[in-house]
């Protein structure tokens, strides 16, 4: 069975949201990871980079096919997990520890307010 924390917000677009502070750290989905299957490629934006709420920022490559990745919240990207591009399969080992994509400074933290609480995304991925 796949996990969604409670302690994690998601998006319709199968990424969820970490608040820490005024920043987040962003990824995708158990549910998108096991949609794509094995990952074999992952293209992130550059440190400094800014990127507005629903706006696209990557590029995710699988054996099954090729997704974009969008923002779940606006900000300036801190930091980006560098492991991704030696180590792609650490999307479906980890997508919620060291599988993550991107840190964030946040422009508006009541965008992570509003994405959907773990339950209402386990409804949204059932329906």
């Amino acid at each position: 069975m796949l996990s969604h924390p409670d302690d994690l917000k998601y998006v319709k677009s199968h990424e969820w949201i970490r608040r820490e502070g005024a920043d987040a750290v962003i990824g995708i989905t158990a549910f998108a990871a096991d949609q794509l299957g094995d990952v074999t490629f992952v293209e992130l934006p550059k440190v400094g980079e800014k990127f507005k709420n629903e706006q696209k920022f990557g590029v995710i490559e699988s054996v099954k096919s090729v997704s974009d990745l969008f923002m779940p919240c606006g900000g300036e990207i801190l930091a980006i997990n560098d492991k991704l591009s030696s180590e792609p399969e650490l999307v479906n080992l980890d997508c919620y520890g060291d599988g993550w994509m991107l840190k964030v400074k946040l422009d508006n933290p009541a965008e992570v307010d509003a994405a959907m609480s773990a339950d209402d995304y386990k409804k949204f991925i059932v329906d």
